[in-house]
């Protein structure tokens, strides 16, 4: 089973939407990260994006960010396919498990009045 998904060249659609699966969870991080910070239910971990949490530029940076880095490892993936699709892989569960915490910070946080 396992060397049939690492079978790259004849899962080239499961690779793409992998990787659009990647850039909306990207997307959906900044998104959950925006809100917590702007009701004072969290900070951002990252320092790189620290300056751009409360702007609206936020988003458009993730997206561009992640869409590119996608491209990346699309453009990679044809030379080594294995590798790329582990890569992918890594990275989204990477971001699933801050979305996680970013859920559960919301869901435990108590109420901060305006």
């Amino acid at each position: 089973m396992l060397h049939k998904l690492l079978d790259i060249n004849n899962n080239s659609r499961l690779f793409y939407l992998l990787l659009v699966f990647l850039v909306a969870l990207v997307v959906a991080d900044g998104t959950i990260t925006r809100f917590l910070i702007m009701n004072r239910m969290g900070t951002e971990f990252n320092p790189f994006l620290h300056e751009w949490v409360e702007s609206d530029s936020l988003l458009l940076l993730k997206l561009a960010g992640s869409a590119i880095a996608a491209f990346m490892l699309w453009r990679v993936s044809k030379k080594y396919p294995k590798l790329t699709l582990i890569v992918t892989i890594g990275f989204i569960v990477f971001y699933a498990v801050i979305i996680i915490w970013n859920l559960v910070i919301f869901f435990t946080a108590p109420s901060v009045p305006a």
